[in-house]
C-alpha cells in the first residue's frame, strides 16, 4: 500500500509584513512537502479584526512567488467562519462550552498559576456561571474534555511521541470577542479541512499542539503529524517580530534583491547579522 504524499501549509496573518522569520518556515514547509513529491498549501488567516488587511495578501503571495515557492492557495479563514460556529456550537451541545466575561486583566489578578500562554485561567465563571449578556468569550471546560477524551498522543516528527498534556493551558478561549475563533479552533479545524497530514510550524507553537490533539479527539477529527521547527531570532533571543521592526521581505524584493539567493541562504542557514535559529520550545515573544 503505497504512502499519501505529504500536505504542508504556511499560513501568515496579514496583520503586518512578512520578515525573514516567515521566510524560513515557508521554506521549511514548502521543503518538507516537496522532498516527498507533496503539496504546499498557502492559507490566509484573516479573522484578525480590523488588523487584518487584505492587501497584505496579495504582497504574501509576491513574495512567495520572488522567493520561489509553488504553492496551492486555500479558503482563506474569513471564508470558514460557519465551519468554526458548526465546531463551537457542537462542543457547547457536549457540555465543554462555557461563556466568561472575565478580562484579561482579570485573569492576571486573579491568577496563581501560568502556562504556556501565560496566567492560567482560574475557572471564575465556571464556578459562578454567567447567565448571558453580551462581550463574552467561550471557554473550553478542560478538566471535562480531557476526561471525556481520555489519553491521548501525537508524534513530532523532529522529538518523538507526546503524550498529550492540555491541562496545562487551562480553559482555554475557544470563541473570542473581538474575532470569531481562537487560534487553537480554527487552525485545527482548518488543518483537517485542507488535508493538511504534516503540520510544519515553530518550535515556539509546541505546546498549543496539546490542546488541538485534545480538539481533534473531540470534533472526530483526523490526527496529522507535526513538525516544529527551530525559530529565526534576533541577537537578544527573542523572536524575529514584526512589532519590533523586522525588515520586510516585500521591501528586500522591492529594492531588487534576489529572492532565490536569498532562499538558498536560509536554507543554508546564513541569516542577517545577529540573527540564528533557536530550538527552544518556549520563546519570548
Amino acid at each position: 500500500m503505497s504512502i499519501p504524499a505529504p500536505v504542508a501549509r504556511f499560513a501568515p496573518s496579514p496583520n503586518g509584513h512578512l520578515h525573514l522569520g516567515h521566510a524560513y518556515a515557508a521554506i521549511t514547509a514548502h521543503d518538507r512537502a516537496a522532498e516527498e513529491g507533496g503539496t504546499f498549501l498557502l492559507r490566509i488567516e484573516d479573522i484578525d479584526g480590523a488588523r487584518s488587511r487584505p492587501e497584505l495578501a496579495d504582497e504574501f503571495r509576491e513574495d512567495l512567488n520572488w522567493l520561489g515557492l509553488s504553492y496551492r492557495e486555500v479558503a482563506p479563514q474569513s471564508q470558514r467562519l460557519s465551519a468554526y460556529r458548526n465546531a463551537a456550537d457542537e462542543l457547547r451541545a457536549m457540555g465543554l462550552l462555557y461563556p466568561c466575561r472575565c478580562t484579561r486583566s482579570e485573569v492576571a489578578d486573579a491568577a496563581t498559576l501560568q502556562g504556556p500562554d501565560g496566567p492560567i485561567y482560574p475557572g471564575t465563571c465556571l464556578r459562578n456561571p454567567v447567565l448571558g449578556g453580551d462581550n463574552l468569550v467561550w471557554r473550553l471546560d478542560m478538566e471535562q474534555a480531557a476526561e471525556l477524551a481520555g489519553p491521548l498522543e501525537w508524534r513530532d516528527e523532529r522529538r518523538g511521541v507526546q503524550r498529550a498534556r492540555p491541562e496545562m493551558f487551562g480553559d482555554v478561549v475557544l470563541w473570542r470577542r473581538d474575532a470569531p475563533a481562537s487560534y487553537h479552533l480554527a487552525a485545527t479545524l482548518d488543518d483537517a479541512a485542507d488535508g493538511v497530514s504534516v503540520v510544519t510550524r515553530g518550535a515556539d507553537l509546541f505546546a498549543a499542539t496539546h490542546v488541538h490533539r485534545l480538539l481533534q479527539a473531540m470534533l472526530g477529527l483526523p490526527v496529522p503529524v507535526w513538525h516544529h521547527h527551530a525559530v529565526l531570532t534576533e541577537a537578544d533571543g527573542r523572536k524575529i517580530a514584526k512589532r519590533r521592526g523586522a525588515l520586510a521581505l516585500t521591501d528586500r524584493r522591492r529594492a531588487g534583491e534576489d529572492g532565490l539567493a536569498l532562499a538558498a541562504a536560509i536554507r543554508a542557514a546564513h541569516f542577517d547579522t545577529g540573527q540564528s535559529l533557536s530550538e527552544i520550545l518556549n520563546l519570548a515573544p
